[in-house]
């Protein structure tokens, strides 16, 4: 059951594609104006010959009264010259032409079957009282014109013509035009749907192809590049994966590096414990300096290996949510200070000088203890890959909304194509000197994390063996 539910939805979602929704789209753009064109163009025709149509009897109609209705013809009945006019008339329009006079009496019937009889109707009461012009309605496949019969100079109707004319023809017309119009748009839908369906297959063929490679990136195929032809916007979705699996294979590389390099920095420290613990036990009375020297040696091993062990603390840390961060307003004129005192003994040991430059007293919501951790990770590295006798230079300033924190060195700089990876975690630009120094490659990366937490920016400014400057902005007030 569950098996069926799930073909159902599958089949669903698959319908639910952008080819449809192309397809359709085209459609719909392609049809309905063309359909609505289509109707508007014959009903404006229709409206038009009808128009016409009762144009031509209104004049016709007016010849008549004009021409008769002044010598009394029209309206005696012992007068019979005018029949054959009307007779004319109504056999030109396919209709009956009635003359009422002024006590509704017909005087006159092309079909003779209303002679002599009543005739109460609405437009002609309307005509022999207002004497306002003509009326005209229409009924099924005929329409009726009623007229009043009266001279010009008289306000008064003296009877009502009535002209009754087929609208037949305008009828088998407008049939006509529809029978072609829906055979042409029969045919222009099915062009417009063959196109449709052409065009959505084409425009979302990229888009299958790059399902289909990144189905195959997900797998683990890491080590090809993704090319897509066909539109700027999937070059540029192109390029844009390309420089993802770039960076996703940069950094699986560095896990991997980090993992060999931690390992074998975790397995270093234990295996000199361990010989020199060896050391001891399998001599006898070794005096009290050997001693002493091996327990500083095994000091040394647990202290690098402590280190190892409090990045990783601190990077996982870090890694929490926002909601741990324990915000106080800070001193940080004061902060910077505290961190240089401590650090300073490692820079007079290679003769590095410390310089701290304060433009104004800082106060600013942060998180004491993961800020210190920053600045003291780029002050311990300006220090670490400094050259001798060089120089640190701190620097904190503040504006209406930020402070600044400034660390610049005199030391071996950056390369241009590491800057843009320093960050990472795991990165080591010179892996050498960095396992040398202790390094682990976490520094920077624990550095950022904890700007991040506090809505910060840092950047790196460095040339190569000219030195290297970290720019770091925390705004003056905790943004949650």
């Amino acid at each position: 059951m569950l098996d069926i539910f799930s073909r159902i939805k599958y089949k669903i979602q698959s319908l639910v594609s952008m080819r449809l929704y192309i397809l359709l789209l085209i459609l719909i753009v392609g049809i309905v104006p063309m359909i609505v064109l289509t109707a508007g163009l014959i009903s404006a025709y229709r409206s038009r010959a009808l128009s016409l149509r009762v144009s031509e009897v209104q004049q016709y109609g007016s010849f008549i009264i004009n021409r008769f209705f002044s010598n009394g013809a029209l309206m005696n009945t012992e007068d019979t010259s005018v029949d054959d006019e009307l007779s004319l008339m109504a056999s030109i329009y396919g209709g009956r032409i009635i003359v009422v006079n002024q006590d509704l009496t017909v005087v006159r019937d092309t079909y003779g079957q209303e002679t002599g009889k009543i005739l109460i109707a609405q437009d002609v009461v309307r005509c022999l009282k207002n004497n306002s012009g003509s009326f005209v309605n229409r009924s099924g496949q005929y329409g009726e014109v009623t007229m009043p019969v009266a001279s010009q100079d008289s306000d008064t109707a003296q009877g009502v013509l009535v002209i009754t004319f087929t609208l037949r023809n305008i009828d088998s017309m407008t049939r006509v035009l529809n029978q072609k119009a829906t055979v042409y748009i029969i045919i222009i839908i099915l062009a417009v749907g063959v196109i449709a369906l052409i065009g959505s297959k084409l425009i979302a063929r990229p888009l299958n192809v790059m399902n289909k490679t990144l189905s195959h990136l997900s797998e683990g195929y890491l080590d090809e590049e993704v090319s897509f032809t066909g539109y700027s916007e999937i070059k540029k979705i192109s390029d844009s994966f390309n420089r993802l699996i770039s960076r996703m294979k940069s950094l699986e590389s560095s896990r991997q590096e980090f993992v060999s390099n931690v390992s074998h920095e975790l397995k270093t420290p234990i295996t000199s414990m361990k010989v020199l613990a060896d050391s001891l036990l399998t001599q006898e009375n070794v005096p009290a300096e050997t001693y002493r020297e091996f327990l500083t040696d095994i000091n040394e091993e647990v202290e690098r290996e402590n280190k190892i062990i409090n990045d990783l603390l601190s990077l996982v840390k870090l890694d929490k949510s926002v909601g741990e961060v324990h915000v106080e307003e800070v001193n940080i004129n004061e902060l910077l200070e505290g961190i240089l005192k401590r650090l300073n003994p490692i820079a007079q040991k290679r003769g590095i000088e410390m310089v701290f430059e304060s433009f104004r007293p800082v106060t600013a919501e942060v998180d004491e203890v993961k800020l210190s951790l920053a600045i003291s990770n780029l002050i311990e590295n300006a220090i670490k890959y400094n050259v001798d006798d060089g120089w640190v230079r701190v620097s904190l300033n503040a504006d209406h909304k930020y402070f600044y924190v400034k660390v610049s060195d005199s030391g071996i700089g950056i390369p241009d194509e590491a800057q843009g990876l320093i960050f990472e975690r795991f990165y080591r630009v010179d892996k050498a000197r960095t396992r040398e120094t202790g390094g682990t490659g976490l520094g920077l990366s624990i550095a950022r994390n904890a700007v991040m937490l506090h809505k910060g920016a840092i950047k790196v400014y460095s040339k190569e063996n000219e030195g290297t400057t970290f720019t770091v902005r925390i705004p003056l007030s905790y943004i949650p």
